[in-house]
């Protein structure tokens, strides 16, 4: 079958055929496509090279930073409330990008908002406060930004803030180089990396985790990749790590490792088939979901490859430790001193020195952090997917299900259930065809994702449930924890609420759904097995003369099912044309005539998405001088155009090579 093949063909008369990549049945598409998921959104006066957002959900206000402002919006109703222009020094004979002051960092530290930007390659970094009024937003001190945000945009960073402390990671050098995670100010003392724990690194993510029963033994995780060592040929030049430094660590002795971590250690992140020695070594993204309990802590991790595809790699924060806590140290083959390098100690300056030499100069572990799929990744595509953010959804069986919001570089978001070892791709939508997205945030209170693109932001409801509302068995199907069916249809999952409604996360088995009281229909003789819901569309009738083209077409409802076109007690597949199903009748002969019926079928569920009845039409004798007919269709919108025609005919060879 065809799966990677997308054709497109435009003729006279905007006719496009495009024989879709998607191949139905397959539970490795999308099993719906959306276009129609905007619940708001607006448009920048002047598109940005780079944008990023910020937002805490016990907060109403999300800000946005952009080249030379930071907006504050009313995630209420994402209107844009203040607007604070930050633009660079004017100066004369500017090259390109060295008078823009690009935001790259908004955090909450202390009691303001912390923004930082280029400020035309010259890094500085202010605190904002609301003005009395609170209409807009103040200056009221501003630093050196150097290590905080990079020179321009283009280089890696990024930040965090802990208990009114800021972490960073930014060049040091306008180049871009001289990268390192530092702690760069608050109430605890400046630490920064020892040069050689890294090479040429790029930081991805940083969180903390806490520890509510022992905070003095909380760690920041950091997620980045950095060259790989090994220069053989067919190794990939990256490898992707997580280190991990203690809260409390104010460095070293003023005779040993001053203002340098004492607790930094550092282990690989493998995503891929161990047993066939495949791995996917680019980190590109990741979403860390805390828990109560923060061994419970899970981190999804978004890698990519050498050969273009794309994989999810699920951790728990619990194993991760006990890497840490537990492994050998590579190329370390002596007793390992006590306490244990990378131990958290309320005065890190006490350490002995032999505890603060291993870690100088033996940082990484022996063993690797396997994800919790060991066998494999939980989720491999050839999409190319460039960010990721994670819902936690309660559905009516009280679990707690994860939902995966992926981001396409075509600006497309994936929704992904994971429930079990195996993904689920809930939906497909399209929110941009013109640029890539720059960033997304998840407001999960409101169960909105905030989608942002170089021209516009976009506000993508994630509890669309009237798209699954055709009946109980389509709602159920679609396997989304955010939707439920009711006696008001297929409607937003609602945790407590009298009337639980009718949902199966787990598998989507429709035996939860009532049993209709209408006698089932039956397609054909053949198919008596199969029983079908009697609630179709009325039949649409069509005449034609004999010896035309003509084609029927049904809308694909699910791109997990197989549709199929029954006639006369024959079954054939349909020829997918965009989101349609079509019947193609290359000249209409007796045979042709009759009922005929688009019928999908979906793990046990078969429906009739569409009927027809095809009638003959009796062409008038063109010598007849009653009546003449110029169109040989009472319906020419069924019949296909001569050009047309050849296209689809043409679709249909290709179709023939690559099945």
């Amino acid at each position: 079958m065809m799966r990677f093949i997308s054709i497109y063909i435009c003729l006279a008369g905007d006719f496009q055929l495009v024989l879709n990549s998607l191949t139905l049945g397959s539970k490795n598409n999308p099993r719906l496509l959306s276009t129609d998921t905007i619940s708001g959104g607006f448009e920048y006066p002047v598109n940005q090279n780079h944008s990023l957002f910020f937002y805490h959900e016990d907060s109403k206000e999300m800000y946005i930073g952009g080249t030379g402002f930071v907006w504050k919006l009313d995630v209420d109703n994402y209107n844009i409330t203040e607007k604070f222009p930050l633009k660079a020094p004017q100066r004369q004979h500017c090259q390109e990008g060295q008078c823009e002051n690009v935001i790259t960092v908004i955090e909450k530290f202390q009691d303001s908002l912390f923004v930082c930007g280029t400020n035309g390659r010259k890094p500085q970094c202010w605190k904002l406060f609301s003005s009395v009024n609170n209409q807009s937003l103040e200056i009221v001190e501003s630093y050196e930004g150097t290590g905080i945000s990079p020179f321009v945009h283009t280089h890696n960073s990024i930040s965090l803030t802990v208990e009114g402390d800021l972490y960073s990671a930014a060049p040091l050098d306008a180049d871009g180089s001289s990268l390192q995670f530092r702690r760069n100010a608050g109430s605890r003392a400046n630490v920064w990396m020892y040069d050689n724990w890294v090479s040429e690194p790029t930081f991805i993510s940083a969180s903390w985790v806490k520890q509510r029963e022992d905070p003095d033994n909380e760690k920041i995780y950091i997620f980045f990749r950095e060259k790989n060592s090994d220069h053989n040929p067919e190794a990939d030049q990256w490898i992707s790590r997580v280190a991990r430094i203690c809260k409390v660590d104010e460095g070293g002795s003023k005779r040993f490792f001053q203002n340098m971590w004492t607790s930094f250690l550092k282990a690989r992140l493998v995503c891929g088939i161990p047993g066939e020695s495949l791995y996917f070594n680019r980190l590109q993204d990741i979403h860390v979901m805390h828990a109560e309990d923060w061994e419970d802590t899970k981190v999804f991790a978004l890698f990519t490859s050498s050969w273009n595809s794309t994989a999810v790699c699920i951790y728990s924060i619990k194993q991760i430790e006990e890497i840490f806590g537990n492994s050998t140290f590579k190329g370390y083959e002596k007793e390992i001193p006590k306490p244990r390098p990378g131990t958290c100690i309320k005065n890190s300056r006490t350490l002995p020195l032999a505890t603060v030499n291993m870690v100088k100069d033996y940082p990484e572990m022996t063993d690797w952090v396997h994800s919790m799929h060991q066998a494999a990744p939980f989720y491999i595509s050839s999409n190319n997917y460039t960010k990721i953010a994670v819902d936690r959804v309660q559905a009516v069986d009280d679990r707690m299900y994860d939902i995966l919001l992926l981001a396409t570089d075509s600006g497309k978001i994936h929704k992904v259930l994971e429930a079990g070892s195996e993904p689920f791709i809930i939906s497909e939508t399209q929110l941009s065809s013109c640029s890539t997205i720059q960033s997304i945030k998840l407001d999960s209170k409101k169960k909105k994702l905030v989608v942002g693109f170089s021209e516009k932001i976009s506000v993508m409801d994630l509890q669309r449930c009237q798209e699954y509302n055709k009946s109980c068995a389509d709602c159920v199907l679609a396997r989304d924890p955010y939707c439920v069916w009711t006696k008001s249809g297929c409607t937003k999952t609602v945790p407590g609420a009298v009337d639980r409604g009718i949902q199966n996360v787990v598998d989507g088995n429709i035996s939860v759904c009532p049993k209709s009281i209408e006698a089932p229909k039956q397609v054909n003789r053949t198919r008596r097995e199969t029983a079908l819901p009697s609630t179709v569309d009325l039949m649409t009738t069509h005449s034609a003369p004999l010896g035309v083209p003509f084609y029927l077409s049904c809308p694909i409802d699910s791109y997990h099912a197989v549709y199929t076109w029954e006639h006369g007690g024959q079954s054939n597949p349909c020829l997918q044309m965009q989101s349609n199903c079509l019947h193609l009748i290359p000249a209409m002969t007796q045979e042709n005539y009759g009922g005929y019926e688009c019928v999908s079928k979906e793990k046990d569920y078969t429906k009739v998405v569409k009927t027809y009845q095809l009638t003959e039409q009796m062409i008038p004798d063109r010598n007849d001088n009653h009546g003449r007919s110029d169109t040989p269709f009472d319906d020419a919108s069924a019949a296909v155009p001569q050009m047309a025609w050849i296209t689809l005919g043409l679709a249909v060879t290709v179709m023939g090579i690559f099945r």
